[in-house]
């Protein structure tokens, strides 16, 4: 049962309270050192915090990922769809790179997208913005 207007008046929501994009997501990782190089250095992501088993990383103001300690956990699809301007250009730029594309830029139901595999083995994937 909806909540309703706190001062007891008729409320429709429209478009409050919806997800507008992925804020945060998490990464497996086995060698921190080994996978805070690849987010880093080749991905060109900002390290804003690092802890105990926990590193955080800005990809822009909007969204963030955090690199987890977990042995246990690599070596999986994350499922996570990362924004870039142009997919073809990010699959040129990480083969120069020397980081293993497991799909080519290819036209899907959501647009041109592909695949790669971190340092850790986990699969990402990116999808072109426009």
């Amino acid at each position: 049962m909806p909540l309703g207007d706190p001062g007891g008046g008729n409320f429709e929501y429209t478009t409050e309270g919806l997800p507008l994009y992925v804020k945060f997501a998490e990464i497996p990782v086995s060698d921190m050192d080994r996978a805070l190089r690849f987010y880093r250095d080749v991905m060109r992501m900002k390290v804003i915090s690092q802890s105990d088993g926990v590193s955080v990383l800005e990809m822009n103001e909007k969204c963030r990922i955090a690199l987890v300690r977990r042995p246990d956990g690599v070596g999986k699809d994350t499922g996570i769809y990362l924004a870039v301007d142009e997919p073809f250009v990010f699959n040129r730029r990480m083969s120069d790179e020397g980081v293993i594309i497991t799909r080519r830029p290819q036209k899907g139901s959501l647009g041109m997208f592909a695949s790669f595999t971190d340092t850790e083995g986990n699969t990402l994937h990116v999808i072109g913005i426009s």
